[in-house]
């Protein structure tokens, strides 16, 4: 994931977030998890300047709302960053990288993530260093000034008061509560007036450019000598052994190389087997208990390769909604205490999603044959953000064989059969691995030799009732069993896991246990034991010499799995990969390096045809390459910062071809929160040009084209308002002119006539929550279905109700969701739906005057096909979020934040903030509060609470100013206190 994005979200106009990676930030016992940010700031006669920007988080950093700056390092004349070997450790190639940053008052360590993206990063920074050419002027970095705080300047300065080491706050706190105190207020101001400059770095910019002789020898007595070699240093920021960290250079000849050693990989290797230990436990929020060794050690010889995953390794709120928790060292410990003891082994990686972790391990002597080792993570929570559920990933290359370890948690409960193969297909989708050559797209999980892909699968046992499992098991009919398994039938049915092998089961169901006993769940729900916790494998010479559960560990409802693989791995006969490689560059020296490349392509012309919010179209062609080899590039047009729109995107968008060979190359179209509103407004159009650059040739020039359906996701809510026919029934310039229609028009007067009090839109998915899911469990928390959501945004956007939905007459008595949620006398107004021609060909929306839900007669209401469903309620429950995430000005309006979080814990001057929001923004606003606390009367069902539908509201409801800087935690933590109050007080 680029977390670059996060962190541009946070700079100022001029200043540019080049690259970014997270590491951890190493005092002592002490380890911080860090975002390290490199800026570029272009000056006005045309220099730039760089300062490395270092963020606190709680979470991944998607947005730069979970970023907070926490320092700043200019990279001036004195700054080095050097590769350093932990102390008294053994140097892996695979492990973290740990790395030691310098200047003349400042020492940090970090310890990087192996992989290419650091390697990119370093070459980065090694870039950025000035040198020490006494021709070129120093950076003085007042752009930076924009970051000291207010306070009158102390008078004489020395380098402490502004550049000074992280560590505790002020005053004799402890580390511990010094964390505590900056995860829950985050930090607001920079203060360099603080006595040794105790917790971050500041800026005074009179200081920097003014770094003379005399001053260096000052400041820890450097001399201009030793300050020379660290800069020239750490223009290479890795040790020779690690060198190609940071310096691999690629060009067309090398990229011809390597392409040719790859078709002849069998003239130079061979096939050597190594034991490989794959092993999943479903931890269920629980710290270890027992020792690990009967599952990981006992009985078996000891693995060259252990691959260990964990699910649900904390379940608390906190690491739900943020990325922090202790349990990832504890099960790191228990796991390095309890391999097998013959033999010593090395920790290649850890990768961690909130409580999906996986560990990667080899034997310290194939540590060397250990390279390209790249970790991703996916997640398939609500919104896609979430990542109570998905997958982490650990590729690598061992000797010359890629191999692609997969640690997935996919979704529970036995009807939700459909929205794990969509977790799954998700997960394949979007993880991508970096290559080592960054001219090449990323890797995706299929392009590995050999796939392990191990977890809680959550699959289950269908058409059978609890008992009858129960008697099948104890009979040890397993295969009897198994043929209702529905992991079985969905591989059989080739919709998931398609190529891939999974062996006998020749042991218990693994789920569900009553913790601490080999007892079938005797809870109230009394779930049905299944087959949850899976391994399965894909790829050639894989042998499987177990696959077992170890019912020996009862610390959780799940048992843990284990299997062990002996995989052929490709081994490089040294001298026959010489000669190999000296052919090919014999041949490569005959070669016309004059000539020059051309291709073919199969088509130069897309149109996509009625494009539709969030729904991903995809068009494709091929590039045909001639007689000469050639590296191809989509480049961006003149005064353009892309090589496409927003809403576009080209896979691969750059690569090589040998002669004679062929690329399919995919455009996938995919209109987010981001284009949706230029588009229905008619700002922006499926329109562009796509220039495909050959180097050392010419360009060809590919048009895009197509129309896009305007949807009720992307439009404004006072927009919203004045529609009273669905988006899609109204003429293209109608919707046009709404969606450009200043949101002061909407109190100003307008021609058109009175607005709706809220969209109906939102009433509908409103009305079926409150109809259907107040007291689903886990609503808001678990994604819903894609297909279900398409068909709920064709509803909204058509109004084609009896597509979705079957229209139920109630009684003649008022509707029971207005009553509830419109009290008497309140000026919130609500929407009805009566009989009378308009929508759909059958009913109109009305605006209700305020004060109490009137007797209206007949009422209609809407349910999703076969009725209440629970996949249903969840999709309805994140088109809820989707359409609120997706206005362009959120319901508390872009003007009125900041006074929010002012009076953030007064909750009559909160009223009052609202109270002056436009009529249409205050009515969703009271309209939802009023939804959210009668969903809390059912918390018993639901598990919803007020922190919960406050954190996940907070963001949506209330957001930081566009085009302004992000802030921080304490601000963020404000703006989620603000509708927790709301949650607490009925008005």
């Amino acid at each position: 994931m680029d977390q670059s994005v996060a962190i541009q979200e946070t700079l100022a106009e001029g200043e540019y977030c080049i690259i970014a990676v997270q590491g951890v930030l190493c005092e002592g016992e002490s380890k911080q998890s860090r975002l390290l940010g490199l800026v570029r700031y272009r000056l006005e006669h045309g220099g730039q300047e760089y300062a490395l920007f270092l963020y606190t988080h709680r979470r991944m950093a998607i947005t730069g709302d979970d970023v907070s700056l926490d320092q700043i390092v200019p990279v001036s004349r004195d700054f080095t960053l050097e590769e350093v070997s932990p102390d008294g450790g053994l140097y892996i190639l695979g492990s973290d990288v740990t790395v030691q940053l310098d200047t003349a008052e400042l020492s940090l360590v970090f310890q990087l993530p192996f992989g290419s993206h650091t390697r990119m990063f370093l070459q980065e920074v090694a870039r950025a260093c000035p040198g020490f050419d006494p021709e070129t002027p120093d950076p003085e970095f007042l752009w930076l000034s924009r970051y000291t705080c207010t306070q009158p300047e102390p008078e004489g300065p020395t380098p402490s008061d502004w550049n000074s080491a992280p560590g505790t706050w002020p005053g004799e706190m402890s580390d511990a509560a010094a964390s505590r105190e900056r995860d829950s207020a985050g930090v607001s101001h920079f203060d360099y007036s603080r006595p040794n400059g105790k917790g971050l770095l500041l800026v005074d910019h009179s200081s920097w450019g003014q770094d003379k002789p005399e001053n260096s020898l000052t400041r820890r007595n450097k001399s201009k000598s030793e300050i020379t070699d660290m800069v020239r240093s750490s223009t290479i920021t890795v040790s020779d052994k690690a060198h190609i960290l940071s310096m691999q250079k690629f060009g067309l000849r090398d990229t011809i190389v390597k392409s040719h050693l790859l078709q002849k990989e069998e003239d130079y290797t061979y096939i050597q087997n190594f034991r490989c230990f794959v092993g999943t436990y479903n931890v269920n929020g629980q710290s270890p208990k027992e020792c690990l060794r009967p599952w990981l050690s006992h009985g078996i010889q000891a693995p060259d390769v252990y691959c260990v995953g964990f699910q649900e390794l904390d379940l608390s709120k906190e690491a739900f909604f943020f990325h922090d928790t202790s349990r990832e060292e504890e099960w790191f410990k228990a796991v390095s205490e309890s391999l097998h003891p013959d033999a010593k082994y090395a920790k290649v990686k850890l990768i961690r999603l909130v409580g999906i972790m996986l560990l990667l391990y080899v034997r310290q002597e194939h540590a060397a044959h250990i390279s390209e080792v790249e970790a991703e993570t996916v997640g398939t929570g609500i919104m896609g953000r979430m990542g109570n559920k998905g997958g982490v990933a650990i590729r690598f290359q061992f000797h010359n064989t890629s191999i692609c370890v997969v640690n997935s948690h996919l979704a529970a409960h036995t009807e939700e059969c459909e929205r794990r193969n969509q977790d799954y297909k998700d997960i394949c989708s979007r993880m991508h691995f970096r290559q080592v050559d960054p001219s090449l797209p990323p890797l995706t999980i299929s392009k590995h030799d050999v796939i392990l892909w191990l977890g809680d699968l959550n699959y289950r046992i269908e058409e059978l009732d609890v008992e009858k499992v129960k008697k099948l098991i104890e009979e040890k009919a397993f295969q009897t069993l198994y043929a209702y398994d529905q992991l079985k039938t969905q591989v059989a049915a080739k919709v998931v896991f398609e190529g891939f092998t999974e062996g006998e089961l020749t042991f218990q169901p693994t789920y569900k246990y009553d913790p601490g006993s080999d007892d079938w769940d005797t809870s109230e729900k009394c779930r049905a034991p299944a087959w949850c916790d899976r391994v399965l494998w894909k790829g050639k010479s894989i042998t499987q010499l177990s696959y077992q559960s170890h019912m020996a560990l009862k610390t959780s409802d799940h048992k843990p799995v284990s299997s062990v693989f002996d995989i052929g791995v490709k081994v490089i006969n040294e001298e026959l990969y010489r000669k190999t490689l000296e052919e090919i560059v014999r041949s490569l020296d005959k070669m016309e390096n004059a000539n020059i490349p051309s291709v073919s392509l199969s088509k130069r012309e897309f149109c996509f045809q009625n494009v539709k919010y969030m729904q991903l179209q995809v068009e494709s062609f091929t590039i045909h390459n001639g007689q000469v080899p050639c590296q191809f590039e989509f480049i961006n047009k003149p005064d353009e910062t892309s090589y496409c729109k927003q809403w576009l995107n080209v896979n691969p968008s750059r690569g090589f071809l040998l002669p004679d060979s062929a690329i399919e190359i995919e455009l996938e179209l995919f209109v987010n929160k981001t284009t949706a509103t230029k588009l229905n407004s008619g700002e922006d159009k499926i329109e562009d040009i796509l220039v495909l650059h050959l180097e050392r040739g010419k360009d060809y020039f590919l048009s895009v084209s197509g129309n896009y359906l305007p949807s009720c996701f992307g439009s404004p809510i006072h927009t919203l308002c004045y529609m009273r026919e669905p988006v899609l029934n109204l003429p293209l310039e109608t919707v046009r002119e709404l969606t450009l229609m200043p949101l002061q028009t909407e109190n100003g007067g307008s021609p058109l006539e009175n607005p709706m009090d809220i969209p109906k839109e939102l009433w509908m998915m409103v009305d079926y929550l409150y109809q259907n899911a107040a007291q689903q469990e886990d609503l808001f928390q678990q994604p819903g279905l894609r297909s279900e959501f398409e068909h709920i945004r064709d509803c909204l956007d058509t109004g084609m109700i009896e597509s979705l939905c079957i229209l139920q007459t109630l009684d003649e008595s008022p509707g029971k969701l207005a009553n509830s949620l419109v009290r008497p006398g309140c000026q919130a107004g609500i929407l009805a739906l009566s009989r009378e021609p308009g929508w759909a060909g059958s009913t109109f929306w009305h605006v209700l005057t305020p004060g109490p839900f009137p007797n209206r007669g007949q009422q209609h209401r809407l349910f999703l096909n076969d009725g209440p469903k629970a996949a249903s309620n969840h999709s309805v429950a994140e088109a809820l979020l989707l359409f609120l995430e997706s206005l362009p000005e959120p319901i508390i309006c872009y003007s009125t934040y900041h006074n929010c979080l002012e009076c953030s814990g007064n909750f009559t001057a909160s009223i009052q903030v609202i109270s002056t929001l436009p009529a249409s923004h205050k009515n969703v606003f009271n309209y939802l509060m009023a939804f959210l606390r009668e969903l809390l009367k059912n918390s018993a069902k639901n598990h919803l609470d007020e922190n919960i539908l406050a954190s996940i509201f907070g963001s949506l409801l209330l957001r930081n100013p566009a085009g302004h800087q992000k802030l921080d935690m304490a601000e963020k933590k404000k703006a989620q206190e603000f509708i927790h109050q709301f949650l607490c007080n009925a008005r």
